[in-house]
């Protein structure tokens, strides 16, 4: 059943048009190892599930979203910094996108989920995992080529649009609004934001902040 629901969901990403590097990460990472043992049995469905702590790992449709607008690359130098990196999913999907050139960092607010995550990234070995405030970024690990918030809120934090490469690009769930976000893709020109594209319609749970 499961190998029936997981092939089921990767036919479904790929007749939406995602790249076959996507689809590929979404086949090698097993989604029920970054889950609680009582919702395993759901990994493969296209929702969003609880990871507990009032968080949730994403809908893999709105991930491969977030993907695909990241534009990355494979065998490069690439660094890479996901804030809100919850159960380790996400990360896990961009290590295998990337490969071992690739340097993979993650920020988690809530020190149980930091920790927790830690264990089923124990075999990506370019992925790091920091339990602090996102909005600061990371900037002992900075400059960044890409840098994801896997987390709704309404503007990008000053700090990390500072930690970006120049021609870099963030992609972010961005809305006033409480519920609905869109994912909107930036590319830093001269210290800059320039918004490249806009895809309505997403949820999100909120930006954690001290």
């Amino acid at each position: 059943m499961e190998t029936k629901s997981k092939d089921n969901l990767l036919r479904a990403l790929k007749e939406k048009g995602f790249s076959k590097e996507i689809i590929n990460a979404f086949s090698k990472v097993k989604r029920e190892n970054f889950l609680p043992e009582k919702l395993k049995e759901y990994a493969y469905e296209d929702t969003a599930l609880s990871i507990g702590f009032n968080q949730t790992i994403s809908q893999p449709y709105t991930i491969a979203m977030m993907l695909s607008l990241l534009e990355l690359k494979k065998d490069q130098k690439q660094k890479m910094l996901e804030i809100g990196s919850g159960s380790g999913y996400v990360l896990a999907l961009i290590s295998v996108i990337v490969g071992d050139k690739g340097e993979v960092y993650g920020i988690e607010r809530l020190k149980e989920l930091a920790n927790k995550s830690k264990k089923p990234l124990e075999k990506y070995k370019n992925v790091e995992v920091y339990n602090r405030d996102g909005i600061y970024g990371l900037a002992e690990k900075a400059p960044f080529d890409r840098i994801m918030i896997s987390a709704g809120y309404n503007q990008i934090p000053p700090k990390l649009i500072s930690q970006l490469k120049d021609k870099g690009i963030i992609v972010a769930p961005l809305s006033e609004e409480e519920q609905e976000k869109s994912l909107m893709q930036f590319k830093k020109v001269k210290d800059k934001l320039i918004l490249k594209k806009e895809v309505p319609g997403f949820v999100f749970v909120p930006l954690i902040e001290e």
